[in-house]
């Protein structure tokens, strides 16, 4: 980089010394001719005697005092160049670092944003079953209860129904025969009576029905 900018200023610098160490003696021989036109084609030896040593004493002078200074410029320009691109360089790397480590971090969160979703679906599941569960329980609990009740007030209808039963057969018999037949012997009696009776057809079916609800619930 160093020699790409140094050639081209020290090759604008010569032709710059050249130019002005070929114009000074023609303009002053231009001024001493007092107006004459002067033939730039035309070869002069002591013209080019003293174009050449004043293009050396130019360049001597350029080359000690401008050349260094311009030169220490330029190096300083490259040097300042190269840390920028240098400084660049490391940005870039630490940029592209970065970007790996957000990307890693995003990976991450996605990853554990799906478990939470996992769990949080499986947490669901298990929810809904044990409502279902449990539903499921309360709902046979009621059935037995609703079924034992039921068979509870079966029972007492039956046991109030042959309660009056023996009642009225007793009462009966009592007209009947003229003397009263409420004791214990005779009510159960009559109840071992009723008992080898078979049940009605009407209360048969209803029994049956009551069954067959329960059941079903």
């Amino acid at each position: 980089m160093r020699t790409l900018f140094r050639r081209p200023l020290v090759g604008s610098l010569t032709a710059l010394a050249l130019a002005a160490a070929d114009t000074r003696p023609l303009l002053a021989q231009e001024g001493a001719g007092g107006g004459g036109s002067v033939n730039l084609l035309e070869p002069h030896a002591g013209l080019m005697v003293w174009t050449l040593i004043v293009f050396v004493l130019l360049l001597f002078v350029l080359g000690r005092f401008a050349f260094p200074t311009i030169l220490g410029a330029v190096e300083a320009r490259e040097r300042a160049l190269e840390e920028a691109i240098a400084g660049a360089k490391r940005d870039r790397d630490a940029a592209a670092q970065l970007l790996a480590q957000h990307q890693a971090a995003l990976d991450a969160s996605r990853q554990e944003a799906q478990q939470m979703l996992a769990q949080a679906h499986q947490a669901a599941e298990r929810t809904r079953a044990d409502a279902l569960e449990q539903t499921r329980v309360q709902q046979e609990e009621l059935l037995a209860r609703a079924r034992r009740e039921i068979d509870a007030d079966r029972l007492r209808a039956i046991a109030d129904l042959r309660r009056e039963a023996v009642d009225l057969a007793l009462a009966g018999a009592t007209k009947v025969i003229g003397r009263n037949l409420d004791d214990a012997g005779n009510r159960r009696l009559v109840e071992d009576f009723l008992g080898t009776i078979p049940a009605p057809a009407s209360l048969a079916a209803a029994d049956g029905a009551a069954g067959a609800q329960g059941g079903a619930r």
